[in-house]
């Protein structure tokens, strides 16, 4: 019999019979799964299983709900491309990267912490030098990002590659630009003494993609789209664990409540802002306002030889 909660939730009593079928049916399906060769996708198919049957009892999953969440998923699938990855945006609004991030993250001494790697990364950008500009012409504030790589020893990291992207002054990514031009990204790599430095822009907050299946999913729930100001950072280097990070603003209204849930408080710094005229630390005077943020990273060592047929290293070698 079904009935609505106080709360307008769904209330269905079953009869243990009903019951006994639905458990029936679940475990018939883990058995399918037991023979797997890989003990590892034994174990992750098992409780996938598991969990997701106990969902559908749980909230008496209706028919007409199981065909939308299809649909929402297809959807899902049909706005992504090489330049958006609907699905990453999917798992960031439920909290899932942030979680699996938390599970492989543990604390490592004073290694930099991780956060979520987004949507809209894009390969092999532009290779600049250190102190050079990544903007590529972008609108924006200019801004100085500067910072040291070290391992958890305090030793220099030299050659460490640094891919760095972030949206404009107007909240957009380049690759959500009518056209195909690179702006707000690149990579560089830092110098002997794990120095790193280049020209950005002031991160600003922004919504999320609001014409995709996600959006409408965050309009229906009563949620924010809004991701606090940050800039995005992915580091490696040989013989040091990868690193995906964030840099956020102090000041950014949205910090204490970003809507993929990435912010953490040891990633957040205090940018300086300055007037025009003032000289900026690579000599030049700029005409406009601009800032200065500085950002070290400890890379912490690596794991346990990963299984090649599970994981995929970033390559991290500076150019010849």
């Amino acid at each position: 019999m079904s009935q609505s909660a106080e709360d307008g939730t769904r209330v269905v009593r079953i009869g243990a019979e009903q019951r006994r079928r639905e458990e029936a049916l679940t475990q018939r399906v883990l058995d399918a799964f037991a023979g797997a060769e890989s003990p590892r996708l034994r174990q992750l198919m098992t409780a996938l299983v598991r969990h997701l049957h106990a969902f559908a009892r749980e909230v008496r999953l209706t028919e007409a709900e199981w065909d939308a969440a299809i649909r929402f998923l297809t959807d899902t699938g049909h706005i992504t491309t090489g330049k958006r990855q609907e699905f990453v945006l999917l798992s960031d609004v439920l909290g899932l990267s942030m979680q699996t991030i938390t599970i492989n993250n543990e604390a490592r001494g004073d290694a930099t912490e991780a956060t979520v790697f987004g949507p809209f990364f894009v390969e092999d950008a532009p290779l600049i030098g250190n102190g050079d500009d990544m903007s590529f012409g972008a609108k924006g504030t200019p801004l100085w990002v500067e910072g040291r790589i070290r391992d958890t020893d305090g030793n220099p990291v030299g050659g460490a590659r640094i891919d760095a992207w972030e949206c404009d002054a107007d909240g957009r990514y380049d690759v959500q630009y009518p056209d195909d031009r690179t702006a707000c990204r690149a990579r560089l790599f830092s110098d002997d003494g794990g120095n790193y430095r280049f020209w950005a822009l002031m991160p600003v907050p922004y919504p999320i993609p609001g014409d995709g299946p996600v959006g409408r999913l965050l309009q229906a729930a009563g949620r924010s789209p809004m991701r606090a100001a940050h800039l995005h950072l992915m580091v490696s280097a040989p013989g040091h664990r990868a690193l995906v990070t964030h840099v956020f603003d102090a000041n950014d209204d949205y910090v204490a409540r970003d809507s993929v849930f990435g912010v953490k408080e040891s990633l957040v710094r205090t940018f300086e802002d300055f007037p025009p005229g003032t000289p900026a630390p690579d000599g030049r005077t700029l005409d406009r306002d601009w800032s200065k943020v500085r950002f070290d990273i400890v890379l912490a060592p690596p794991d346990d030889p990963p299984d090649p047929d599970a994981a995929v290293e970033i390559a991290a070698e500076p150019p010849a």
